[in-house]
Formats: structure tokens, sequence, C-alpha cells
């Protein structure tokens, strides 16, 4: 009865080997593949001007402005 649990546990061991050998070599492959073909070109997306002044942060307009002021 042990040479029998001993070989399916054998068994066991080289099936659970064999099949993470198989993956492996099949992400290299992919990796391969991927690694192969051209990258497309990365476009930067153009960034809005800065504007030439601080922006107050925590000041609070006053009391009598009715222009549309910003309310930090």
């Amino acid at each position: 009865m042990f040479a029998v649990y001993a070989a399916e546990q054998q068994y066991r061991h080289d099936t659970w080997t064999r099949e993470r050998e198989h993956a492996l070599r099949a992400a290299i492959r992919e990796r391969r593949i991927t690694a192969a073909l051209p990258t497309p070109e990365v476009q930067v997306a153009v960034r809005p001007a800065r504007v030439a002044w601080p922006r107050p942060i925590g000041l609070r307009a006053a009391e009598e402005c009715t222009t549309a002021c910003a309310v930090a």
C-alpha cells in the first residue's frame, strides 16, 4: 500500500511541476511576442498655461463685492 501511495504522490508532484513549467514557458513566450510588437507612441496632453499671479488660498471676498469673485 505504501508503494501505491508513494507513486500517487510522485505523479501529483510531477504533474504540478510540469504544469508550472508549462505556464512559465507560456509566459516567456507571450512576453517575447509583446516585446517584438512595435510600441505605440505616447501622446502627452498639453498643460494649460499657468496664471501670472498666485491663487490666494483662504482669502474671502469683501461683503460689498458684487462681481463674480471666487471664494476659497
